[in-house]
């Protein structure tokens, strides 16, 4: 199909919204310092709580979005929308949002935490959790998508030869979904890697504990605006390499 020639200024002027911004963060870099800011303590400290709470909260978002995907795309029940809007809240709500009804439900005044006795927020606990609550749509939007496209008629063959509900699932369906479940893991570990709204409402910002490194990034502008554009940069890098390196077929996949 040969495209309108028109649809390539919108499309140019849309990869400009995108680009432009990281060319200017470039453009203000101290490339003198950048390898001793992207080196200081804080920052190594907020890199390696950041890669260690978003490989945590993905690997929770796929032991629970998964089968949460599976129940929106093979169900048919009556508030199946309803439910399906649920998971679709994190999306379009302020993360500051989340990060404080997490709060106020394993908050000590929470009536969660209050009945369980626990104290989640101002942990590296809280921080996962946080990730996990923006992160978690993401995987599921990712994989329900693929189910629906992928369709039923190779699990209801297996199931004709005498499979067993496990078996065609781990057999069959799984294995049609690997490119889905990749693209959504990745969606969803490089989400939760740039989470800042929820987890500085519910974890706050304790250097080692819960300061991760878009949290670093957010003090830094306030002192040191090189180490924040240093910071951020990096950050770009890192979310660059899961995206392209980590899981090259993401997008490809859907084209």
């Amino acid at each position: 199909m040969t495209l309108p020639r028109l649809l390539w200024v919108p499309a140019l002027l849309g990869f400009a919204v995108i680009v432009l911004p990281v060319i200017g963060l470039l453009d203000r870099v101290e490339w003198a310092r950048l390898p001793a800011l992207v080196t200081s303590d804080a920052a190594l400290s907020a890199l390696g709580l950041s890669m260690q709470t978003a490989a945590m909260s993905t690997l929770v978002c796929l032991l629970l979005g998964g089968p949460l995907a599976f129940v929106l795309a093979r169900s048919d029940f009556r508030g199946l929308r309803v439910l399906r809007s649920l998971v679709l809240l994190p999306l379009v709500l302020p993360p500051v949002v989340g990060g404080l009804a997490l709060l106020y439900l394993l908050g000590r005044n929470g009536f969660l935490g209050q009945l369980l006795g626990v104290q989640l927020p101002y942990t590296t606990a809280a921080v996962v959790l946080a990730q996990t609550f923006v992160a978690m749509p993401f995987l599921v939007v990712s994989l329900e998508g693929a189910l629906r496209t992928a369709g039923e008629r190779y699990e209801a063959v297996a199931a004709t030869l005498g499979a067993g509900r496990w078996t065609v699932l781990r057999r069959v369906t799984i294995p049609l979904l690997l490119p889905g479940i990749g693209s959504g893991v990745v969606l969803a570990f490089a989400r939760a890697l740039g989470e800042f709204g929820a987890t500085i409402a519910f974890a706050g910002s304790l250097q080692g504990t819960t300061r991760t490194l878009p949290l670093e990034i957010y003090l830094q502008r306030e002192s040191d605006v090189d180490a924040a554009v240093a910071l951020s940069l990096l950050l770009v890098v890192i979310a660059i390499v899961v995206i392209v390196v980590a899981r090259p077929r993401a997008v490809e996949g859907l084209r």
